[in-house]
């Protein structure tokens, strides 16, 4: 996979924001951090961009509309903020620390005076909130690292109106995310972010442009939203294929999914009827298939 090197040429012209404009780089964050007397934390998976040139690569490989609502998730101190509000029509950021929710409008009033008014500041957790402000169109963000898979799946889940977006995350959750059937390490959240959308690794970020720096490389996983699998199935029901079909990797699919269907003759059947080789394990099937199999109704009792 290539460094991440996407470039920025020239200015949103309806942002009213030149090429150049000020992001806030190691000494602010630094600033910014001693002021509120706060520390990143691993339980928060807090690690905050220092560098101005990365903010605006990931904004620019996001794609951001002029015209889009962009949420962001865990925007820490502003940086990336900044970046989003000089390329949408409006960003709303959803915050878990009280500290820094409270803090970012003042960010955005003293770097960004004029684009201020278009940030609206959530304070939540992001695993929890199902409402905004406004309807997000794009979602990028620096996402904690210990939540990333669980946050995203929530949020494609219960914002449908996302269409597209860009997220960082732990380099080898950006493999998973975008793992395709048959690869080793095609998995539950591989096949769970297929319900929702397409996902392809966008690069590899190194280490040095957060702080505190990781101990592993960070990955942009780029997505757009398409139609789940035309399936009476439900999300819930085609789910909880996946997760038993991936409880125990090396067993064939008539064996692990077995419980779930209710022995592993009706596993085989439904297997077949879904016209998947019971002999074969859930890293080989996509989504659709998995869909295909939930569809079969287990004998009562």
């Amino acid at each position: 996979m290539d460094r991440y090197d996407c470039t920025v040429t020239e200015a949103n012209p309806s942002s009213g924001q030149p090429a150049t404009a000020p992001l806030l780089g190691a000494a602010d964050i630094r600033r910014l951090a001693g002021e509120l007397d706060v520390r990143p934390t691993k339980t928060l998976g807090q690690n905050f961009v220092i560098d101005g040139n990365t903010i605006r690569r990931i904004v620019s490989a996001a794609g951001v509309d002029p015209a889009e609502t962009v949420l962001e998730v865990g925007p820490g101190l502003g940086s990336l903020t900044l970046g989003l509000l000089d390329a949408a029509r409006r960003v709303v950021a959803v915050e878990i620390d009280p500290k820094l929710a409270a803090r970012l409008p003042r960010t955005a009033a003293d770097w960004r005076p004029d684009a201020a008014g278009r940030l609206d500041v959530v304070l939540s957790d992001a695993l929890k909130v199902t409402e905004l402000p406004h309807q997000p169109d794009a979602l990028v963000a620096n996402l904690p690292y210990n939540v990333a898979v669980p946050v995203v799946l929530h949020l494609l889940e219960h914002f449908p109106s996302l269409r597209h977006g860009l997220v960082m995350v732990q380099e080898e959750v950006a493999d998973r995310l975008a793992a395709a059937p048959g690869s080793k390490i095609y998995g539950v959240p591989s096949v769970k972010a297929a319900w929702y959308s397409r996902m392809r690794k966008a690069g590899v970020i190194g280490m040095n442009v957060f702080w505190p720096a990781p101990k592993i490389a960070s990955g942009p996983v780029a997505f757009t939203r398409h139609e789940p699998p035309a399936t009476p199935a439900t999300r819930a029901g085609v789910f909880a294929v996946i997760d038993a079909a991936f409880a125990q990797r090396r067993k064939t699919l008539r064996a692990a999914l077995a419980g779930w269907a209710g022995s592993p003759a009706q596993a085989e059947e439904a297997l077949r009827a879904a016209d998947v080789d019971p002999g074969a394990r859930g890293e080989v099937l996509d989504v659709a298939a998995f869909a295909r199999f939930a569809e079969y109704k287990r004998p009562a009792g």
